[in-house]
């Protein structure tokens, strides 16, 4: 008996490459739906790094100013050219959607270092943009989904494994011995292909202070006072009359607790972690500041003391702002989910620096819906206030720093409030 032989779609010739990206190019659907049926979504040009999403955007760039098409120069129109260039959109976006659900990946990189998105941004294919972002913003979710399902996994695991060893001590007072070794979780190990949190490193760093930086001991800028425009602005919008509850999560620079303490808080409590920022907020006089209070500590440990404080009474805000470093954006998830509840009160607001996926226009993009679709599941509502960013590039902002953490010229101001 034979049995038929299944092609790995990982093992490609260069000319199926070419055929396949051909294909994507031209918006052959019928062609691409075959190719696909043995052949991966995601493969990519050995000389420009093209995926067949590559392909298939600059396939609908639209031609230049000037230039003949079906005979007719790009700026003249007729009634049948206008129906051709709708359906030529149409099959591009067909392809588009074709690659995609066959696991074509939203964001690879080719070797100008633009996804697929950064090149329908430049292009100014709108339909095919927004196509991307959705394709980023379902990914993401699905992404963060699984993180959380493999989180529970391990917390099961780890329950399991305090279990047994409680088992297992009372095992051995019984047997009176007393050689036994330390259990240790050995069936679980983490994985080095895991994102590793780096908020320990960062706290265990030294900083470097600069009249308009704050830098660790790697040259990553920790806070720099070109933001201070953003700050200033989301304090206005957050506290915008004298005499409120204020709490701060992450002081940095001390940029946006000063804007606070301008408005006169009836009280202003502040979360920091870092040693050195502590020290430095000392030296400022923060410590003695009317109506000021430290939190010394990071905010997952220090939150729930305030939400269940030692007088019964709970701690509630009027104004909450969040702006930490080195976490990554589940960190924020879990703030919003599980601590602005118990801490804004009734017609208060908060808001977060708003840095997720800031070095490319994209994840930007992808990024503002995810928080919004979390937020909205959370019983959040959220009012973007768009704000324009100086180039800072030519600034020369990033001079002196390891690498730019912003890259465009606007920036999406969040305040949050509870729905109804």
């Amino acid at each position: 008996m034979q049995t038929e032989s299944v092609q790995d779609p990982n093992i490609v010739s260069a000319t199926e490459v070419r055929e396949i990206l051909a294909a994507a190019r031209h918006h052959d659907v019928r062609s691409l739906r075959t190719l696909l049926r043995t052949h991966s979504a995601s493969i990519q040009d050995p000389d420009n790094g093209y995926t067949p999403l590559h392909a298939a955007i600059a396939g609908a760039e639209p031609p230049e100013q000037g230039q003949q098409v079906n005979g007719v120069a790009n700026g003249e129109t007729t009634n049948e050219d206008a129906v051709e260039e709708a359906d030529y959109s149409e099959a591009a976006v067909n392809t588009v959607k074709l690659l995609l659900q066959n696991g074509a990946i939203w964001n690879d990189l080719d070797k100008n270092d633009d996804t697929p998105g950064c090149l329908a941004l430049r292009l100014g294919l709108t339909d095919l943009y927004n196509l991307m972002v959705d394709a980023g913003v379902r990914a993401e979710i699905l992404l963060n989904r699984l993180n959380e399902y493999e989180q529970l996994q391990d917390d099961e695991v780890d329950e399991d494994a305090d279990l047994n060893a409680e088992v297992s001590e009372e095992s051995i007072v019984v047997v009176d011995t007393t050689e036994g070794a330390a259990i240790e979780d050995t069936d679980h190990p983490p994985s080095s292909s895991e994102p590793q949190p780096n908020q320990p490193t960062y706290l265990s760093s030294s900083l470097s202070f600069h009249p308009d930086r704050i830098l660790d001991s790697s040259a990553n800028s920790v806070m720099m006072s070109w933001e201070t425009t953003l700050m200033s602005r989301t304090a206005s919008l957050l506290a915008p009359s004298p005499g409120l509850r204020i709490l701060n999560i992450g002081h940095g620079m001390g940029i946006i607790d000063s804007e606070f303490h301008s408005t006169s808080p009836s009280t202003h409590h502040i979360v920091e972690a870092h040693p050195s920022i502590l020290a430095r907020m000392r030296e400022q006089g923060w410590y003695e500041k009317p109506n000021v209070v430290i939190h010394e500590g990071r905010w997952q440990d220090v939150l729930p003391k305030l939400i269940e404080s030692e007088s019964g009474e709970p701690n509630l805000f009027d104004a909450i702002y969040f702006d930490t470093f080195a976490e990554p954006y589940s960190a924020l998830r879990t703030f919003f989910e599980d601590f602005v509840i118990g801490l804004l009160d009734e017609g208060g607001k908060w808001g977060f620096f708003n840095g997720l996926g800031a070095d490319r226009q994209i994840c930007y993009d992808v990024y503002a819906k995810v928080v919004e679709l979390d937020l909205f599941e959370a019983g959040f509502e959220v009012e973007w206030t768009v704000l324009e960013v100086p180039d800072l590039e030519q600034r020369g902002e990033w001079q002196g720093v390891r690498r730019s953490y912003w890259k465009l010229r606007e920036y999406r101001l969040p305040v949050c409030w509870f729905m109804g």
